[in-house]
């Protein structure tokens, strides 16, 4: 049997990214927004690169603190260059997560093939996707306590959005229902065990990963030190804009780019163009402000970050 090819997804990928960038940037003033990216300095742009490096660093230790845990070794060197790999991969394809994919394959063919080595290889993915949760974990409860920040000072009262929604009470059976039917889909396939048996591993290397008072503190510090870069990244460039003269603005402009940061991970576009820069075209005049100000600091920081992972292209490059 013929295998499908993945190009046509990857093509509707880029066109719902450009779809929705073409939508956002036909409602805000360009001629503002390209002042705003027009007069960010030199200086901070290439500050903002050299944080982008720290954040490199932070999160490939937070990968390799994660695989020791697990009884998986992963060099320094050897994580670092991986992870710039991976950022380059997730900046030019769809998803967000490709780049991940790759690092957790790369990284598990070192261990064999036989039963030991298979088991080792599912540490090696594992500790990839326990990484990546680490930096989820500490996401969440970030952007919501700045929600609710926001909304206590009133952030939010000057743009009213009246929001109606009514649902059957029938609606809520759905959920339940589609889990139902993915539990019997996997009793009658066979399978079922063996989610089983997977779930119960995933489960260990979870308590191995982040239980503990040691675990969970160098889990908890180490991804909340990179969400920090990421948010001196945003800020670096809203001071750059004049976006953040103040300390009322910065605080409003931080609170906001934490938004952004949970928009990027809904996976529909590449890199989470489009999605990123719709959510500060809304959140923006939210608060009262002009919408080309947070797609400017949207577009500034995609730009900056894709600029900060071709240390990975080379990688790419030296590989192939």
């Amino acid at each position: 049997m013929m295998r499908q090819r993945p190009w046509p997804k990857l093509l509707l990928r880029w066109a719902a990214t450009l779809i929705i960038l073409v939508l956002v940037l036909r409602f805000v003033d360009l001629s503002g927004l390209i002042a705003r990216l027009r007069s960010i300095p030199p200086s901070l742009i290439a500050l903002a690169l050299a944080v982008s490096v720290l954040q490199v660093v932070l999160s490939a230790w937070r990968w390799r603190y994660t695989a020791g845990r697990l009884g998986v070794s992963v060099p320094m060197t050897f994580a670092v260059r991986e992870y710039y790999l991976a950022t380059f991969l997730n900046q030019v394809l769809p998803g967000g997560v490709m780049g991940d994919v790759n690092r957790a394959w790369r990284h598990s063919r070192a261990h064999g093939q036989g039963a030991v080595e298979r088991s080792g290889q599912l540490s090696a993915v594992h500790a990839v996707v326990l990484e990546r949760l680490s930096g989820q974990l500490v996401l969440f409860p970030v952007v919501l306590l700045a929600v609710v920040v926001l909304w206590s000072v009133g952030a939010f009262s000057s743009q009213p959005l009246p929001i109606r929604i009514s649902l059957n009470p029938a609606y809520w059976l759905l959920p339940p229902l589609l889990v139902g039917i993915g539990i019997w889909l996997l009793w009658v396939s066979g399978r079922l065990a063996s989610l089983r048996r997977y779930l119960g591993r995933l489960g260990a290397d979870l308590k191995r990963a982040f239980a503990g008072w040691r675990n969970g503190s160098v889990q908890l510090f180490t991804s909340l030190a990179v969400l920090g870069t990421y948010l001196t990244v945003f800020v670096l460039l809203a001071f750059g804009m004049g976006l953040a003269a103040d300390a009322s603005s910065l605080f409003l402009t931080a609170a906001l780019c934490l938004l952004l940061l949970l928009a990027m991970v809904v996976p529909i576009t590449v890199s989470g163009w489009g999605v990123r820069e719709g959510a500060a075209a809304l959140l923006w005049p939210a608060v009262g402000l002009p919408a080309e100000q947070g797609v400017a600091i949207s577009i500034g920081y995609g730009a900056l970050i894709f600029l900060a992972s071709w240390p990975g292209a080379l990688v790419l490059l030296k590989r192939a």
